[in-house]
């Protein structure tokens, strides 16, 4: 099982070194702008692979709670170094962003390095402890506390990924100057969809299968789950909820002014 992790652990820097290459030949461009984009895309990468797994698990698997496949704690092994890569890619982006807006002097990058970090937790805590609690917390209750039950829930958990291609996809077309374009509105109706479908209405679903399952009112689901799910679902969905409320409000200003609003440009999918 470990070997998955170190694979993981090599597939996802490695997919980003050679995506950033590619992209500044195809494309020309600065090395952060290629940086940029190439996060991106295996941010997406990652979501394609998470979904296609969370859909093979949750058509598998007709009992909810003692259901098997085995693609639940491999995906789960593969993808743990994402999250800590992903903090590290975020990282890269920030700086890059930094230089081009001239905030770091020639020669001064060892020295700003402590700036940079501290600018950039400032900026992305919200999604650097998200990813801290992935691997710290979810990744531990899900291959160990359940105790090899509920395939099913996590291959749901695994489709909260639908959403982060089109959400990848919204910030290149607005890094490129092409927010007016009808693939952006597009994207951008597909974006509020699938968000709101497979990360706000997620945790509500989980605890109604749930209480279909063990034939019990929903709102007795949260006394009889195990205090990790619940736990879980405390601190996760409330940021689901609130950063579709900031994808809501950017697509009101949109619709209402007439030109983008982009939101915080972080290089997270």
């Amino acid at each position: 099982m470990s070997a998955l992790t170190a694979v993981g652990s090599i597939f996802f820097p490695g997919l980003y070194l050679v995506s950033k290459r590619g992209l500044r030949r195809l494309m020309g461009g600065s090395e952060g702008d290629a940086a940029i984009t190439a996060t991106r895309l295996v941010s997406s990468v990652q979501a394609v692979m998470a979904t296609s797994a969370g859909g093979v698990i949750v058509w598998s698997c007709r009992d909810v709670m003692e259901d098997r496949h085995w693609l639940t704690d491999a995906y789960i092994l593969f993808a743990t170094p994402y999250f800590a890569y992903d903090i590290y890619a975020m990282f890269l982006c920030y700086r890059h962003k930094l230089q081009v807006k001239g905030h770091e002097e020639e020669g001064g990058a060892v020295r700003s390095m402590g700036g940079a970090v501290v600018g950039f937790l400032r900026r992305e805590m919200l999604l650097v402890l998200h990813h801290v609690f992935m691997v710290l917390f979810c990744c531990p209750a899900s291959l160990l506390w359940r105790q090899g039950k509920g395939d099913f829930f996590q291959g749901v958990l695994l489709l909260a990924e639908l959403s982060t291609p089109f959400v990848c996809l919204g910030k290149v077309l607005i890094r490129h100057q092409k927010q007016h374009t009808l693939l952006h509105k597009v994207n951008g109706g597909l974006m509020l969809l699938s968000f709101f479908t497979c990360r706000v209405l997620l945790f509500p679903y989980l605890y109604y299968a749930y209480s279909r399952y063990a034939s019990i009112p929903v709102y007795s689901v949260p006394f009889v789950a195990p205090w990790q799910c619940n736990l879980g679902a405390a601190l996760l969905w409330p940021l689901q909820l609130y950063w579709f409320t900031l994808i809501c409000r950017g697509a009101l200003r949109q619709l209402t002014a007439g030109r983008s609003s982009a939101p915080k440009d972080d290089c997270h999918g």
